[in-house]
């Protein structure tokens, strides 16, 4: 499999390892120092990209690649505003792009449980629910992906509107979901949802150890696409089936 780096920071480089360890050879690396490569990128000779850059770049880089029939795998956060239209251009190309906010599998388990929990939690109104997420201090956006698509996941089943970032500026909104985004320096990623009463607390938490499992899922994410040629838009969801 022929592979295009997009966005070559840790995340970029645990892929690039990973991804040869599996017998794939990287085609370009193409980040914000080099953009320049996209003008003589030979698209014929890649199979797929791989997109982990910066939020501000993310929506450019994934045109790039629909625009020239390239299937895409993105795992950048924090540029979802604009996902319906990237979606639209994606099915107007006829192209590939599969989005997920975390690969790893443990977390997509995670997002499992967290639903199943909220569906159960929904009979008993004594429980507030909230989202925790502490990552480290280069994440530029807060809340995280992951912690999005967990709130997302909760409000399918809670009787709440919206999820919210609660910050010390904030006060509670009892009608909406709070996220806390924490940024520390050197600490492994981790989620907490939590569902307090008067009586007791009840909690669900991910730990993530290191890069290698979400780097190792886009990599796997990267073959399924290629080896059975999908289209059209896709998440997770489709991946795990």
């Amino acid at each position: 499999m022929h592979i295009l780096l997009i966005g070559y920071g840790k995340m970029g480089k645990t892929i690039e390892q990973i991804a040869v360890s599996r017998n794939h050879t990287i085609v370009e690396r193409i980040d914000q120092h080099n953009p320049d490569l996209w003008s003589g990128l030979q698209s014929n000779l890649v199979d797929v990209a791989i997109e982990f850059s910066q939020p501000d770049a993310a929506v450019a880089n994934i045109r790039q690649c629909l625009e020239r029939g390239i299937p895409i795998v993105s795992g950048t956060t924090g540029w979802l505003s604009q996902r319906e239209e990237i979606e639209a251009f994606c099915l107007k190309q006829g192209g590939t792009f599969f989005y997920a906010s975390n690969f790893s599998i443990g977390v997509n388990l995670f997002f499992r449980l967290n639903e199943y929990l909220a569906q159960l939690i929904s009979a008993y109104s004594a429980y507030e629910a909230s989202v925790e997420e502490t990552h480290h201090t280069e994440k530029k956006d807060a809340p995280s992906g992951t912690a999005i698509s967990i709130a997302e996941g909760m409000l399918t089943h809670l009787p709440l509107k919206e999820w919210f970032l609660q910050t010390s500026e904030t006060t509670e909104e009892k009608e909406k979901l709070p996220i806390r985004a924490y940024r520390e320096v050197q600490v492994p990623g981790t989620h907490v949802v939590r569902y307090q009463s008067e009586e007791d607390t009840i909690e669900i938490k991910h730990t993530a150890h290191s890069r290698q499992g979400f780097a190792l899922g886009a990599v796997l994410v990267a073959e399924w696409i290629v080896q059975h040629q999908k289209t059209g838009v896709l998440t997770m969801n489709d991946f795990l089936k």
